[in-house]
C-alpha cells in the first residue's frame, strides 16, 4: 500500500469516491450539514487549492482503495486528518491504519488531531490503537450522532 499525492486534476474522482465512501454513514446518521457525502464538488476543489492541504490516494496493487486529506500548516499548529475514507469493497483490510501511519511518516509523527463519529466504535478503536486520545470535546450533530475529538 502507498499514498500517492492527488492534484487539482483529481478533484472529480476524489469527490466521487468520497460520496460513495460516506454514503452509508450519511444514510445512517442523516447529518446533512456535516457529511462528506453531501459536499459539493466546489468544496473539494477549494481544498485542493489550499497550499496547506495534501490529498493522497490510498493505493494498493494499482487500485485506489481510498483517500486521506492531511491539513499541515507547516508550523506549530496540529496537523489534521480530515477526512480519511476507504471504499466499501476494500474495508477491514488494514488500509486505513496503514494510511494513517504513512501520513505520519510524511508529515511528522507528533501533534495530530482529528474527529470522528462517537457512535462508530470501529473508528474510535482504530484511532485509539494508533495513539490518539480523546480531548474531552464532543459536538452533538443530531439525536443519533456526536463527533468526538482526538489528539496525538
Amino acid at each position: 500500500m502507498e499514498l500517492i499525492k492527488a492534484t487539482l486534476n483529481d478533484a472529480e474522482i476524489l469527490w466521487e469516491m468520497q460520496k460513495i465512501a460516506f454514503s452509508e454513514l450519511y444514510e445512517k446518521y442523516q447529518d446533512h450539514d456535516t457529511s462528506p457525502a453531501n459536499e459539493p464538488l466546489k468544496k473539494m476543489i477549494e481544498r485542493l487549492e489550499q497550499d496547506f492541504t495534501y490529498y493522497y490516494f490510498i493505493v494498493s496493487s494499482g487500485d485506489k482503495v481510498g483517500a486521506v486529506r492531511v491539513v499541515d500548516m507547516k508550523n506549530d499548529s496540529p496537523k489534521r486528518v480530515s477526512p480519511i475514507f476507504i471504499m466499501p469493497e476494500f474495508r477491514r483490510k488494514g488500509y486505513a491504519r496503514t494510511a494513517m501511519l504513512e501520513a505520519e511518516k510524511l508529515h511528522g509523527e507528533e501533534n495530530w488531531e482529528l474527529e470522528t463519529i462517537l457512535e462508530e466504535d470501529g473508528n474510535c478503536r482504530l484511532y485509539e490503537s494508533l495513539g490518539y486520545r480523546k480531548t474531552g470535546k464532543y459536538v452533538k450533530i443530531n439525536d443519533i450522532m456526536t463527533l468526538v475529538y482526538y489528539r496525538k
